[in-house]
């Protein structure tokens, strides 16, 4: 009996150790869609050049430079563009209607930047928040143009 425990337990660390944990990847907020000059997506700190195509997180920072813009959609298709020497954090980005799951929170540090608004926002408006370091904007299915100044 002792060799039946022996060998199940073996077999219990082999399986733990040798299965991949399965941690579902977290689904991309939306993508960038245009870039012009130096623009960066923010990600863990690490700054990367933006590309069209390259995919937005919740939690990514948007950043140009003097002579940058950057074009993101998100995946309910709100749109946001920046201007030269602009950062936006996506704070929060969930987009799961079918779960009821709804919410986005833009903080804009500095910069301007075009908000244009989604399905998310005509679905729900009260999950949309646009932050700047003196305002909070709700939003209710609009173009806002917004601009942070140091």
């Amino acid at each position: 009996m002792s060799g039946l425990l022996r060998l199940a337990a073996t077999l219990a660390i082999v399986v733990a150790v040798a299965t991949p944990v399965y941690a579902q990847a977290p689904a991309p907020a939306g993508h960038v869609k245009t870039v012009s000059g130096t623009a960066m997506i923010v990600r863990n700190n690490a700054p990367t050049p933006a590309r069209p195509g390259d995919p937005i997180y919740a939690t990514d920072t948007l950043r140009t430079s003097a002579d940058g813009s950057l074009g993101v959609t998100l995946r309910d298709d709100t749109r946001v563009s920046l201007g030269p020497n602009s950062e936006v954090k996506v704070d929060r980005y969930v987009y799961s209607p079918g779960e009821g799951g709804l919410g986005m929170v833009l903080k804009f540090m500095h910069g301007v930047a075009v908000y244009v608004s989604g399905r998310m926002a005509k679905i729900a408006p009260d999950a949309v928040r646009l932050e700047a370091p003196s305002a909070i904007v709700g939003v209710r299915g609009t173009t806002v143009a917004i601009k942070v100044a140091d």
